[in-house]
């Protein structure tokens, strides 16, 4: 049973066999407070692989696929089929299995970015899902409970109007040509695979996403200026990119790959006319907050101030003992577990939807088409 009693929903996986990263941390995510139960899986797009990952996992025989299609239909059809599926797959391969699953009235939890390809992002926004299924958009960083807060100060008015938005997000571990044995580096440096941008499409977009989650600000054009450092490289590595939102607020992104000495690096400064925030991810259980003329205040995750209820932050143990990113991760699985079973109706608007997902691509798009023509002011969308 889950930690609240409720019956574990039955979730399925398309993607994460042995030695995927991403499909590990879902497994993790979705298990932490007890609300899913994994049974079966696609879990390679190699039959052999799929095959050993799923006996591995202790999947029965006849729920380990070799196929997302095959797996969307014999689920939908079995009465203790699979209720929600996780796609894991690298991004050219989310479109497909997440069309079909939805389609076959399967929740989807979904990996960012959305798809590769605009075309196919709007594509699978336009679906009906078949038995009202929902969508969820991993962008996990989300879950954090400071940025659960810091969301709900600019809601209130404490910032006051926002004037800047500064994000950023750098590593270094793409700072040296990839090793054609790295699985992880391989797909993300490859544009048949990735889509049209790179450390963009796998960091910036988490950058840009938990911007316009805590601040709400509507964008409406970039300037971008993409660069491949790495010699050889077909994809971006480092980005420099300019916003402008509506009601006049400014922004700044830098995502790099190349950052030597970074680990990952993303942080998030949010200054108003009355205040301003500053995040980090690799301590996220502390964010600066600042009035005009006062002295900087540390908030803590769970700490004595004003902050939104416990259960919409994802806070599960007392302040002090750290929190982080699998945590903020499981937080998303959890609170949508609740919106699959009709008891979410508090959660829906904390969580990202297909909506944002179809944006993230968007962003990445104009982008792109900024830094090709001299990171000329491109709106998002056009």
């Amino acid at each position: 049973m889950a930690e609240n009693g409720k019956r574990p929903i039955r979730l399925g996986m398309v993607g994460g066999g042995t030695g995927a990263f991403i499909g590990y941390v879902h497994r993790i995510a979705s298990r932490l407070d007890g609300d899913y139960q994994l049974v079966a899986g696609a879990l390679s797009s190699r039959p052999e692989v799929a095959r050993e990952s799923g006996k591995n996992l202790g999947l029965a025989e006849d729920r380990i696929y070799t196929d997302f299609a095959e797996m969307a239909r014999a689920e939908a059809a079995r009465e203790d089929g699979i209720e929600a599926v996780s796609i894991v797959t690298p991004n050219h391969m989310h479109f497909a299995p997440a069309k079909a699953f939805l389609e076959a009235g399967i929740h989807v939890i979904c990996d960012k970015p959305l798809t590769a390809t605009l075309e196919d992002a709007r594509a699978l926004r336009a679906v009906k899902p078949k038995n009202d299924a929902k969508f969820l958009l991993t962008h996990n960083y989300t879950g954090y409970p400071l940025i659960r807060q810091a969301r709900e100060l600019v809601a209130s008015g404490a910032l006051g109007k926002i004037r800047v938005v500064q994000m950023e997000y750098a590593q270094d571990w793409l700072a040296v040509e990839a090793d054609a044995d790295n699985k992880q580096a391989s797909w993300r440096t490859d544009p048949a695979r990735s889509g049209a941008g790179g450390a963009i499409g796998d960091i910036g977009t988490h950058a840009y996403n938990l911007a316009r989650y805590v601040t709400g600000l509507k964008t409406e054009a970039v300037s971008a200026d993409l660069t491949a450092f790495v010699p050889g490289r077909k994809l971006d590595d480092n980005v420099h990119i300019m916003l402008r939102f509506e009601g006049g607020a400014k922004g700044m992104l830098w995502a790099s790959q190349v950052a030597v000495g970074k680990e990952n690096g993303l942080q998030l400064r949010i200054y108003g006319e009355k205040a301003g925030i500053e995040w980090q991810q690799e301590n996220p259980n502390y964010m600066w907050y600042t009035e005009f003329g006062k002295p900087r205040q540390l908030l803590t995750r769970g700490g004595a101030i004003d902050a939104p209820p416990a259960a919409s932050m994802g806070i599960r143990i007392p302040t002090g003992h750290p929190e982080g990113y699998l945590e903020a991760f499981a937080t998303l699985y959890s609170q949508f577990a609740a919106v699959i079973r009709g008891e979410g109706q508090d959660f829906e608007a904390l969580l990202p939807t297909l909506d944002d997902g179809v944006e993230g691509v968007e962003f990445i798009v104009a982008s792109v088409e900024s830094s090709k023509n001299d990171s000329r002011w491109t709106k998002l969308g056009a």
